[in-house]
């Protein structure tokens, strides 16, 4: 497979569409509704994107759970994608919940969760409060407190992942004019929290995968390697070559590691 390291095919086509499916929808939760999709069957692995995208930016990841024997379920965040919000500042908490309500429509007794950037806070959060829902969570490319967070740099690359994010809220959203509101309440989000201590942190008690990109533009490797040695028996994982957007710059690396974390929670 081809490399997309510098986003120039996702900026102009997005990721791989989406297998169709049948099984989708919205939950009415909090508010707001929540867009869901669930692709093939087996072990459910739910898969939270990052802030300002959606669920069409797991659509390396997708054929591979189905092909692997896996139950693949996309939610997009309250307000991004399909979703939509009410007037309530947005939270990983409050993002957290909105996953739980999609698990009980779907009668999802315990999954497996996947999070790329916001998606990562978001699960790893709903395993601390939900511990007996989640079978373990893949945290890619988040921080757990504001000091994980590194200097943004601007560069091509950025670029091209923002103007992606803006076509395809233009698409999606319902409310398509609104996204430089969304943009900026979103940031306020990811500059005020999560706001997890080393303490909060020794009680999440289901399997973590805390993983690292070798060229991660948003977190600081320490604070990756920190929440590693936090959280009990936690796993420490680097991907090489690749940055913040391993998903959809190396999808085959990618998801071999997203693959052996299943196989060690289904």
């Amino acid at each position: 497979m081809s490399y997309d390291d510098e986003l120039r095919k996702f900026e102009a086509e997005g990721a791989a569409p989406l297998p169709v499916t049948d099984d989708q929808g919205y939950v009415e939760h909090e508010g707001a509704r929540i867009w869901y999709a669930v692709y093939g069957a087996g072990s459910p692995v739910i898969l939270l994107h990052g802030g300002l995208g959606h669920s069409g930016n797991w659509g390396y990841q997708v054929p591979a759970l189905v092909r692997s024997g896996y139950r693949a379920v996309l939610i997009d965040s309250r307000g991004h994608g399909r979703s939509t919000r009410d007037a309530q500042p947005f939270s990983y908490e409050l993002m957290a919940s909105d996953v739980l309500a999609v698990m009980d429509a779907l009668h999802l007794e315990k999954a497996g969760l996947v999070g790329w950037s916001d998606g990562a806070c978001t699960a790893l959060i709903l395993a601390a409060k939900a511990p007996s829902r989640i079978a373990g969570v893949f945290f890619f490319a988040c921080n757990m407190d504001p000091s994980g967070v590194k200097a943004i740099e601007a560069s091509p690359t950025l670029n091209r992942c923002f103007g992606r994010h803006a076509m395809d809220y233009a698409q999606l959203s319902v409310t398509p004019e609104r996204f430089k509101d969304f943009v900026k309440d979103v940031t306020l989000m990811q500059q005020t929290q999560p706001n997890y201590s080393a303490h909060d942190l020794a009680k999440i008690s289901v399997p973590v995968v805390i993983v690292q990109s070798e060229r991660e533009e948003f977190i600081k490797r320490e604070h990756a390697e920190y929440l590693a040695q936090a959280i009990p028996e936690a796993e420490f994982i680097v991907l090489n070559g690749v940055s913040h957007f391993a998903p959809l710059q190396r999808p085959e690396q990618f998801n071999t590691a997203v693959l052996e974390f299943a196989g060690k929670v289904r």
